[in-house]
């Protein structure tokens, strides 16, 4: 009995509170909510873009679907509505978990509100598919850890350009003291040529400054270190030490750059041969404007003469130091197709003093010298790929000591005259040649004055990608003390090819002319030099190195006249 009162009072109250549901409803779906009234902005509600309609009570419903029914709880009022709310049932996001309890008056009341709740959290719809497009794209696209890369340097491929042709410098005051060293210091050949990319070195960098040393250490023989007569000469071991620095500036304008090169020669069997050799050069380019630029220079020049040179006599028994420096200043102006350059220089000599076979010093101090000299250059560019020009030079020399141990006055006062062309036939080819006359009188009128040709050029030929070809030639008039001669004039010339074998492995050969003409007396000497050199590039950094150097001298001096063979192999250190 108490259960059949229970149940009868629950269904009482459910009946109560469903007539107080329908009630409610039917009051609002008789007249809209107040603050649909007030707002103008709430009438605004429905919007054609997410496909949604306003119902009966002012809240969001599906387009197409009465207003007056329920499509969530199955009790479509409509033919219409009916099709609606089937096709939103099947959705998964509004599909109920069970139909409603029949029976229960208050069931389509109760479940109006989560339905409502639901269809407005729903999200818009979307068409197309941007989503699965920009996820394909994103995930087919190849990303690249830069820390995974490893650092390979690009291979160099054809010829690269030619490196520029320096003017054809002086030879300087004092000459040179054997054909040997034209090719032992010629830049080309005294260094290795340019190396492979994978193997060249990279240098030490402070700042804007590039910076590349190297050090040599050899081992070798010597047939003749003294270099003199064949009779005389005594072979030695020889231990060679070489040092050098090379610099460049990294500017966007202007640039400064140098080369600076010093040697020692020991020979542990022949003491007396021991010598050192160094030169050195530093340019400075200062690009005021386009068309202007100031051209700055130092070098020097130290070595040894040696002991049979006609300027020491047989007499000497020692190798006396010599050596010259100077600096010059140059400005050129370009005038459109029209260029000219107005430099001058100043260069000194000094001389050690020699030693006698008695022991008595040979004084040597009555050599010295400067020289004052200013350089006229006129040039114009016919074409990207000649530009002749045409050059005066003039100079003076004046010695320390006006009169020298033989009583001569040997200042003199210098004119030449020289046309030529600057020529980049393609771009494996560079050359500058230039020909002309040039005269020397001397103060002393005991001192003939001399009238020479000039001929100087400097080529570079890259043949091949393999293959380097330079050719050099230079003549000059050089002072001397001996006795009734004015001065010596000099035709030096070199001839360097390198080819590389592998890109580590590269050989070198060369040849050189020296030709020296006594002014005055009968005295003409004639030289040669050969070298041949092979360099294997480990890495970077070390380089093994084989070199041998021949050279003669024949002069109508018997006590002159001498040949030397020079093997070495040695290691080079490139920090």
């Amino acid at each position: 009995m108490r259960l059949c009162s229970l149940l009868l009072g629950a269904t009482a109250l459910s009946g109560a509170l469903g007539g107080a549901a329908r009630a409610q409803s039917a009051d609002q779906d008789a007249t809209p909510p107040a603050f649909e009234a007030g707002n103008p902005l709430a009438r605004m509600r429905p919007s054609d873009r997410f496909g949604l309609d306003t119902g009966q009570t002012g809240l969001p419903t599906l387009r197409g679907v009465a207003g007056s029914g329920n499509a969530l709880a199955g009790n479509p009022t409509s033919g219409d509505a009916g099709d609606a709310s089937d096709s939103v049932a099947r959705l998964p996001r509004f599909r109920s978990a069970a139909p409603p309890v029949s029976g229960i008056t208050g069931a389509r009341g109760a479940a109006a509100p989560a339905s409502l709740l639901r269809q407005r959290a729903a999200p818009p719809r979307r068409f197309g598919v941007p989503t699965r497009v920009l996820t394909r794209a994103r995930t087919q696209d190849f990303v690249t850890d830069l820390r995974l890369t490893p650092v390979i340097q690009t291979p160099v491929s054809g010829l690269p350009l030619p490196a520029a042709v320096p003017l054809p410098t002086a030879i300087p005051l004092l000459g040179l003291s054997n054909p040997g060293r034209l090719l032992l210091a010629a830049p080309g050949l005294r260094q290795p040529g340019e190396a492979d990319p994978a193997y060249a070195p990279l240098g030490i960098k402070l700042g804007t400054m590039t910076f590349l040393p190297a050090f040599t250490q050899s081992v070798g023989y010597d047939t003749n270190p003294d270099q003199t007569t064949t009779r005389a000469a005594k072979g030695s071991v020889a231990l060679r030490s070489d040092a050098e620095l090379l610099f460049r500036s990294d500017w966007s304008s202007s640039e400064l750059s140098g080369e600076l090169r010093g040697g020692y020669s020991d020979y542990p069997d022949n003491q007396m041969a021991n010598r050192p050799n160094a030169s050195g050069v530093t340019r400075m380019r200062i690009d005021v404007n386009r068309d202007t630029r100031v051209d700055l220079e130092t070098r020097f020049l130290l070595d040894t003469q040696r002991t049979g040179s006609p300027d020491l006599g047989a007499a000497a028994t020692s190798r006396p130091i010599f050596a010259t420096y100077g600096a010059s200043a140059g400005v050129t102006e370009n005038f459109n197709r029209i260029q000219v350059t107005l430099r001058g220089a100043i260069d000194r000599q000094v001389f050690d003093d020699a030693r006698l076979a008695d022991g008595t010093p040979l004084i040597q101090s009555d050599r010295n010298a400067n020289q004052y000299s200013v350089r006229l250059r006129a040039g114009y560019e016919i074409s990207p790929v000649i530009t002749p020009f045409v050059e005066t030079l003039l100079d003076t020399r004046i010695y320390d000591t006006p009169v020298d141990q033989q009583g001569f006055r040997r200042d003199s006062d210098g004119i030449g005259f020289t046309a030529g062309a600057t020529v980049n036939l393609t771009r494996f080819v560079s050359a500058e040649v230039s020909a002309g006359l040039q005269r020397r009188d001397y103060v002393d009128p005991k001192l003939r004055a001399i009238t020479a040709p000039i001929l100087n050029a400097a080529l570079i030929w890259q043949a091949s990608p393999l293959t380097t070809v330079r050719i050099s030639q230079q003549t000059g008039v050089i002072e001397t003390s001996v006795a009734g001669s004015s001065g010596v004039f000099t035709d030096a010339a070199t001839l360097e090819v390198q080819h590389d074998l592998l890109r580590n492995l590269s050989i070198t050969v060369g040849g050189g002319y020296l030709s020296s003409d006594y002014q005055g007396v009968q005295i003409k000497e004639r030289g040669f030099s050969a070298l041949a050199r092979v360099d294997y590039r480990f890495n970077r950094w070390l380089t093994l190195r084989g070199s041998y150097v021949y050279q003669q001298i024949t002069s109508t001096d018997p006590t002159s006249s001498f040949s030397d063979n020079i093997f070495l192999l040695g290691m080079r250190i490139n920090p």
